[in-house]
């Protein structure tokens, strides 16, 4: 049913209104793209974040002795402020290396290794910086050294010692 049009209205344009028709809308745009490129570029897009994701995954895996082995460094550092505990904290030092390195190398590359060969590898392994001397010369000597000996260490070389193993696990070089 039609509105009926006030009296008042002229006549011809209360024709002309009603002859009138609603506005012819568009169709709705496609949100596909109109050209084969963009496909193409979508692909590329989507295979390079697959790719980067894949890596990314791999890459977290491949280094997860090495979060592993800072936490557990995290945990020996809090008792080097202690000298109670100090002892049995840098005695936990060596081995922790060595079982880094025996998760990123053979095991028959790492596992006889001791002394000045133990340090040697170490250095060689670095990624870098390598140990200072006194680092070394702890590594070396660190597992002969009872808890003890180790107890009376300043907790300054203690934290030095620490870092060592901290900078060592962090950029060890697997490939070299």
């Amino acid at each position: 049913m039609e509105p009926a049009l006030p009296a008042t209205t002229d006549p011809a344009l209360a024709a002309t209104l009603r002859d009138l028709a609603d506005l012819a809308l568009p169709a709705p745009v496609s949100m596909l793209p109109q050209t084969w490129g963009w496909a193409v570029l979508g692909a590329v897009i989507l295979l390079a974040v697959i790719a980067a994701s894949w890596l990314w995954l791999r890459r977290r895996a491949t280094n997860r002795y090495r979060r592993e082995a800072l936490s557990e460094l995290a945990r020996i550092e809090r008792y080097l402020a202690d000298p109670a505990t100090r002892g049995t904290a840098l005695a936990e030092l060596p081995p922790l290396l060595k079982r880094v390195a025996l998760a990123a190398w053979p095991r028959e590359t790492v596992a006889d290794l001791n002394g000045p060969l133990w340090v040697g590898f170490l250095s060689a392994r670095s990624g870098g910086a390598g140990l200072s001397p006194e680092s070394a010369r702890f590594f070396e000597e660190a597992e002969y050294r009872g808890e003890e000996a180790l107890r009376l260490t300043d907790e300054k070389k203690a934290r030095g010692y620490a870092l060592a193993a901290r900078q060592w696990i962090e950029g060890h070089d697997v490939r070299a």
